[in-house]
């Protein structure tokens, strides 16, 4: 993989000993939003996102503790993105590949199955777009932009 994505709020998150996911909620900053054109929902997520910060805060039920219900608290996350530093709380970039530690578990035993972006198709995107490209993908559509980014959203 040679491009590696930043994690958001909503990233699903596993651990290996639990039987369940859960998302990723980012609760030491509220003003960097990425993958987000509204600016609302998806909070870049930091190395300095640790405590209880999930949704449920739990994994299911914990192998680590004899299959009782997961106990998640973050201790530490490696594998950041060190050259992106946070004003808002001097946290760094979480990346798809970084990994956190639970207390219970083991260093690095929760992983990040999605990284939470997703993407979404903008009047700006189908603008900055090469017309021929277009052309090859919708061969039957107007390229009209208008036309063209309403007709996208309808697929």
């Amino acid at each position: 993989m040679s491009e590696k994505h930043l994690v958001c709020q909503g990233a699903l998150c596993r651990c290996n000993f639990g039987t369940a996911p859960d998302k990723l909620k980012v609760l030491t900053q509220s003003q960097r939003y990425i993958n987000d054109k509204s600016g609302s929902q998806k909070l870049m997520a930091t190395n300095k996102d640790i405590g209880k910060t999930f949704e449920k805060n739990m994994f299911g039920n914990c192998s680590k503790l004899n299959n009782n219900p997961c106990q998640v608290s973050v201790t530490q996350w490696s594998g950041f993105y060190k050259k992106i530093t946070l004003n808002e709380n001097g946290g760094n970039a979480l990346l798809e590949d970084s990994k956190a530690t639970c207390p219970i578990g083991s260093p690095d035993c929760i992983t990040i199955i999605n990284h939470g972006q997703t993407a979404e198709v903008s009047k700006q995107n189908v603008k900055n777009a090469d017309k021929e490209v277009l052309a090859e993908l919708f061969p039957f559509m107007d390229l009209n932009e208008d036309e063209l980014l309403l007709n996208i959203k309808n697929i």
